[in-house]
């Protein structure tokens, strides 16, 4: 049976996440509700979760905090001890509120920091996948806490990065120099760019392309304690220019969960290696791509197409713990890519302009198939 304070930590982490009930630890809180039928525990975990000052101020689904209180009523109930009129209370002032298109997600990093993301409420939103925070990015960005060396005053490119999950944690854990940026949709950049601002991050004036957003007033004192360089580049991996390219100079690139549809892996292969020939110092950047093995056929297409492109890979050890949430799907792998420079770049940039761009893709079976793996 789990110590109550280690219970409550552990509902807290996963209830500021809005990870789904059914995996929260139900049949621990019961077995300690059996032990000890007092309302002590319960208000303990009222008060880590629903009545945290991070959900009060940035709070999840009205609809996903009443199903959690109505689950601890019942839980509380089953017990036959006397009722918790907190708990009663809180759930009739959710109950009072409207739902709402947006939520917010935080996520409790190691060393006392956390990250705050607004997101849509629909997995769907605005065309795109990208409004969402796939369990891909929480693998690679709990990998790159471990490994924080890997980044540390290093320019990292960030691929697909969506509502910027994987790289505002990179930011405030592993001290990269400069950190960029990059998605293809607009909505999704609109958003990435408020979260950064969310999170106390400045970007770097005019580095955020066709992205209007509001200043703020603490932004110039963030700035004061900001270390990073940050910019947002709109990157669409199947029109994107030399230029764009030649401005970037990364020393690390990563991705997530960008691997999801046979459409656009070749695209995704044609940017890394257009990327190749202009890393820091000349050298090939360092690229890690972190996926979620949903359909095996098209996670081995990856593989084969790599091969065919000669880019050699090696999958990175699986990290022995969590220290972010330990109910994330266990069939995530992070491959460590070997990208060659190509000899003539300007052929390179000569690539078929419809190639799609990441998290767009909606209509094609396997972009459904990810979308019902994760409900």
């Amino acid at each position: 049976m789990a110590e109550p304070e280690q219970l409550g930590s552990r509902f807290q982490r996963r209830f500021l996440a809005g990870r789904p009930l059914r995996s929260f630890p139900w049949a621990e809180l019961e077995q300690n509700l059996r032990a000890a039928p007092g309302p002590s525990l319960l208000a303990d975990i009222l008060h880590q979760t629903v009545l945290h000052s991070l959900c009060v101020k940035y709070p999840p689904p009205t609809k996903y905090r009443r199903c959690f209180l109505t689950e601890l009523i019942k839980k509380h109930e089953a017990t036959g001890a006397e009722p918790l009129d907190e708990l009663y209370d809180t759930l009739a002032g959710v109950l009072n509120e409207e739902e709402s298109t947006r939520c917010y997600k935080t996520y409790l990093l190691p060393m006392g920091e956390c990250v705050t993301l607004s997101e849509s409420v629909a997995m769907i939103s605005g065309g795109t996948t990208g409004l969402v925070t796939w369990d891909a990015a929480l693998h690679l960005a709990e990998w790159a806490v471990e490994n924080s060396a890997v980044f540390r005053n290093r320019t990292v490119l960030e691929l697909g990065s969506g509502i910027g999950f994987t790289g505002i944690a990179i930011c405030k854990a592993c001290h990269p120099k400069r950190f960029i940026f990059s998605d293809c949709h607009p909505r999704v950049l609109q958003e990435l760019a408020q979260n950064i601002r969310l999170n106390g991050f400045v970007l770097e004036p005019g580095a955020a392309h066709h992205i209007q957003t509001e200043p703020h007033d603490w932004e110039a004192e963030a700035a004061k304690h900001q270390n990073v360089a940050l910019t947002v580049a709109e990157l669409d991996w199947g029109s994107v220019t030399e230029t764009q390219v030649s401005d970037l100079h990364p020393d690390v690139i990563i991705a997530a969960d960008v691997v999801y549809d046979p459409e656009i892996i070749l695209a995704l292969i044609g940017m890394l290696q257009k990327l190749s020939a202009f890393g820091a110092d000349g050298k090939p950047p360092d690229v890690y791509i972190a996926s979620t093995i949903r359909n095996p056929d098209t996670y081995h297409l990856f593989q084969a197409e790599l091969y065919k492109a000669g880019i050699r890979w090696q999958v990175i050890p699986a990290h022995g713990h969590r220290i972010l949430l330990d109910d994330m799907q266990p069939n995530v792998t992070i491959l460590q890519l070997f990208v060659q420079p190509q000899i003539r770049q300007s052929e390179a940039f000569q690539t078929n302009r419809s190639n799609p761009c990441n998290k767009t893709i909606l209509n094609s079976p396997n972009a459904q198939e990810r979308l019902r793996a994760s409900q």
